[in-house]
């Protein structure tokens, strides 16, 4: 008997509809990504075997197609390897859930899921000098909307450590700019928290919010359409401005910005200011406190780059001052630590 091929397009669907949303209860910033991933490699797929979406079936959708998908990733969209791996990982709880609904495919269900994840070297985590984050500050031409929603976004991204599907997932009614000023985000394993904003991003955000609003006016900094920054317009950006920055500041020229590497800057900042992990780990979301240790290897490096200027830079408004006032000697120098590597006031 000749079994009919399975189309590829309604198993999708299900996998996002019922089984993610529904059943899993998976968090909007893991369905982003999945759905990022799906799109890339339907564009992928299109280009490789010249059929469109709507006439895939999943019988192409094999091991040595999935391979050339990553390989394609981090070849040619220059992903690295943690990126190629987290695709990964998406396209195999795909195929789990397929596992269920198309059994007549398990040996091929069976050969995707044998895909291992590539080792890689784990390295020191990058990060920027205090003069490099004033000058991709400065970088953003403000006499355009562009300009002035580009530094508000690297402002409050250096200085809260958000991820980058937390910043651009951000709303106009995320961040609180009165009393108490922060910004609320949804994390990794559906964690709230609420991250401290200083007075300086403050001011700059409660101008930005003077700006008209873009699409529907919900999304704090969007696109020209008004609807979220997308994973490449980020990135577009961060290199537009650090470019126009190394002009300034040419060690620049070195580095490769992202929003993660503003992250791991915050992070450091506050470790070398004597913050302890578990606050550092509670402001970043990190699942543990064991997830902080990254950073101190960096510490060694960081001081090492920075000793020669150290001494005559001035305090940057970017980094927060957060504390709550205490009777204790060691809860005041504790606030005080704090202070040093934040810009926020105690309240």
């Amino acid at each position: 008997m000749t079994v009919s091929p399975t189309s590829f397009a309604p198993l999708v669907e299900r996998f996002f509809t019922p089984r993610l949303m529904p059943q899993r209860q998976a968090s909007p910033h893991t369905i982003s990504s999945y759905r990022d991933t799906f799109r890339l490699l339907l564009t992928f797929t299109q280009q490789r075997l010249h059929t469109p979406p709507t006439r895939l079936t999943f019988e192409a959708i094999d091991a040595p197609l999935i391979v050339a998908f990553l390989d394609h990733l981090e070849k040619h969209r220059r992903l690295s390897v943690r990126s190629r791996n987290l695709r990964r990982t998406a396209i195999h709880s795909f195929f789990r859930y397929a596992a269920f609904e198309a059994p007549t495919h398990a040996a091929q269900i069976q050969r995707v899921l044998a895909i291992p994840s590539k080792r890689f070297t784990r390295t020191l985590v990058h990060f920027l000098t205090r003069p490099e984050v004033e000058a991709l500050l400065a970088a953003p031409d403000q006499h355009t909307w562009f300009g002035r929603r580009d530094h508000a976004f690297l402002l409050v991204a250096v200085q809260t450590g958000l991820r980058l599907s937390e910043m651009t997932g951000l709303t106009r009614d995320d961040v609180t700019l009165g009393t108490g000023a922060h910004a609320h985000v949804m994390g990794k394993g559906r964690k709230e928290r609420g991250t401290p904003l200083a007075k300086p991003t403050v001011a700059v955000l409660k101008t930005w919010l003077r700006e008209p609003p873009r699409g529907d006016g919900r999304v704090l900094f969007p696109n020209a359409r008004g609807t979220r920054l997308s994973p490449d317009g980020v990135p577009y950006l961060m290199v537009k401005h650090c470019r126009a920055a190394a002009k300034v500041c040419p060690s620049l020229n070195d580095k490769r910005v992202t929003v993660h590497v503003l992250r791991h800057t915050m992070a450091l900042d506050l470790l070398q200011a004597g913050v302890d992990r578990s606050v550092i780990a509670l402001w970043l979301g990190h699942e543990s406190v064991e997830t902080t240790q990254i950073y101190l290897e960096a510490t060694l490096a960081r001081s090492a780059s920075a000793a020669d200027a150290a001494t005559a830079r001035q305090p940057s408004p970017v980094f927060m001052r957060v504390g709550s006032p205490s009777g204790s000697s060691r809860a005041v120098a504790g606030e005080r630590r704090l202070e040093r590597a934040t810009g926020i006031e105690p309240v």
